[in-house]
């Protein structure tokens, strides 16, 4: 009597924390808004396009194995399986030139899969960015993982995941408001990224569409640079790409860099330019481009761009509440003005901007960088 009760007992127990452990797994698909892999999907899951799949800060293992610095190559038959055959419900992500799918990895873990749709076109697109991903070692550039390109017309980059999402949503979406600290140590991350690319890859890299979507938010909610379709390597200041690269380095409304858009001319001024939008969201909360009355951010920011000194407060973010460092956000829009410029000449370089950056904004880049316990501060 006794032994059925204990067993009893103890099979409610194992009852109770299977249950405990699967609601505590559901709540944090649910906080980070990720597809439960076939068996529990909202609908909301597949409003991220290509260039925000969120594909950082992922696990140590690929496919069961243990991670390594270098990118592997993937069989075909491999990236199938991880996405049940791309099935439907594991897209996370659609654009013009690729399907972003969230793959299960046989050790539960998660990874984003980047498939290139079948064209010629589009696969020397892949092998450019394949060529430029595979130069990139940083800790704010997105890590790739690895890549198939088993088919003629078809390729696959395979990145890491990223549980909070991308700048873009973070800031201008209608969860809890980005501080004041954590947008100046992204904006630090970002130009560290940046400066990495335009000076310690050999040859140099211009990424091309720097943007808050751009930006991913991994699980301490540093920054991640990501996204290299726009990417070219080996470009200076001074020489203009061929007609049918620069055709295809489009960048984004609101960030691209106007003397790109009268020029043709591919630089790292341009990134530089992108930069300074992106500093400019940071600050002010705002979208760089106002669809509504179509308006770009740095024509809106006239006034303050123009005199950071007197004005730069009176544009800070209003959902801020005063929540911020006066003497940092002037400094902040002072880079900014610096970075849009018209004259790319005279705009500084990302080595110049990650300098102003850490003497300026040094207190919130500090006061982030310690928290070493890795929680987010939202």
């Amino acid at each position: 009597m006794h032994l059925s009760l204990a067993i009893s007992l103890a099979s409610a127990a194992v009852v109770f924390s299977i249950a405990l452990v699967s609601f505590a797994y559901f709540k944090m698909f649910r906080r980070y808004r990720i597809p439960l892999c076939g068996w529990c999907r909202r609908s909301d899951d597949l409003e991220l396009g290509p260039a925000q799949a969120r594909v950082a800060d992922g696990p140590e293992t690929v496919l069961g194995k243990e991670k390594s610095s270098a990118a592997r190559r993937f069989g075909w038959a491999e990236i199938e399986s991880v996405t049940g055959k791309f099935a439907p419900h594991a897209v996370v992500g659609e654009g013009g030139s690729s399907t972003v799918y969230l793959a299960c990895l046989p050790d539960s873990s998660l990874a984003a899969l980047k498939l290139h749709r079948p064209s010629e076109r589009l696969h020397r697109a892949f092998r450019q960015e394949l060529d430029v991903l595979l130069r990139l070692r940083h800790p704010h550039i997105v890590r790739l993982l690895g890549y198939c390109d088993d088919r003629e017309e078809e390729g696959v980059l395979v990145f890491e995941y990223v549980p909070n999402g991308s700048l873009q949503e973070r800031l201008h979406g209608d969860g809890e408001v980005l501080p004041w600290a954590r947008r100046m140590a992204v904006a630090y991350q970002v130009a560290q990224a940046l400066e990495y690319l335009h000076e310690g890859c050999d040859p140099q890299v211009v990424h091309g569409d720097v943007k808050a979507a751009n930006v991913l938010l991994d699980g301490r909610m540093e920054a991640k640079l990501c996204d290299f379709g726009s990417a070219r390597a080996g470009f200076s200041a001074a020489v203009a790409p061929p007609r049918s690269a620069r055709a295809m380095m489009v960048g984004s409304l609101g960030y691209v860099d106007p003397h790109y858009l009268r020029s043709g001319m591919v630089s790292k001024k341009s990134d530089v330019y992108s930069f300074g939008v992106l500093l400019l969201e940071l600050v002010t909360g705002a979208e760089a481009f106002d669809a509504g009355r179509e308006l770009r951010l740095t024509a809106a920011m006239g006034p303050v761009l123009r005199d950071p000194e007197g004005r730069a407060t009176k544009a800070l973010d209003p959902r801020l509440g005063g929540d911020y460092d006066a003497g940092e956000a002037k400094a902040a829009v002072d880079v900014a003005s610096s970075c849009v410029g018209d004259n790319p000449g005279l705009r500084p370089s990302m080595a110049d901007v990650v300098r102003m950056l850490r003497d300026k904004a040094s207190s919130s880049i500090a006061a982030v960088a310690s928290k070493s316990d890795g929680k987010s501060d939202l």
